[in-house]
């Protein structure tokens, strides 16, 4: 008897480090968005993290997810205080990503693979405005120390495959230096908990 609890425990001991999901501090880590008219002008901006998870099993990141607040969306680049609310004013309507309804934006990410020393090749799902699509995204190792691991996911998306069109010269025409690019720049940095 003694000796089937001393197995228990220790196949019960196993699982629990073979399997675990690293602590990500979502008060440092960030996500950069970059939005740019086909000719000349862009705006740049962030979002904040809420929630964001890094599943690992016998030591190596297998799964996760980042989930990002979008009512929290702000602007960096506009100086006019006038011109900046009424930017972001826009970017929240349904014109563009409708936060009252889709307050949250969710990047699942269903495998992770080591690609070499400092990269990693992810596949998963991105969920823009109830949407979730395929993707396929890399990360970058930019810095680790003994206490933590600071990753970096960049990636551009098409905002009109999440029903986001306005001012896309795919659907609209005539709109001349008002037209904005379908690409939307992500630059998403976590910072892992060791």
């Amino acid at each position: 008897m003694k000796l089937l609890s001393f197995l228990f425990t220790i196949a019960t001991l196993s699982t629990a480090f073979s399997a675990s999901a690293a602590e990500v501090n979502v008060a440092k880590s960030k996500v950069i968005w970059k939005g740019s008219k086909i000719i000349g002008s862009f705006h740049t901006g962030e979002v904040k993290v809420q929630s964001a998870k890094i599943d690992y099993k016998d030591g190596a990141p297998v799964s996760g997810q980042v989930v990002v607040d979008m009512t929290s969306i702000v602007n960096k680049d506009l100086t006019d205080k006038k011109m900046n609310q009424k930017l972001i004013g826009h970017l929240k309507s349904d014109d563009f990503f409708g936060v009252e309804k889709y307050k949250t934006a969710t990047l699942d990410l269903e495998k992770i693979q080591k690609a070499s020393d400092k990269f990693y090749l992810l596949t998963g799902k991105l969920t823009i405005k109830g949407k979730a699509l395929p993707v396929t995204l890399k990360a970058e190792v930019k810095k680790e120390t003994k206490s933590e691991q600071v990753v970096q996911v960049a990636f551009n998306f098409d905002r009109t495959k999440y029903d986001i069109k306005y001012g896309s010269g795919s659907f609209f025409t005539d709109l001349g230096d008002k037209m904005i690019s379908d690409e939307v720049q992500m630059n998403v940095e976590l910072h892992i908990k060791k």
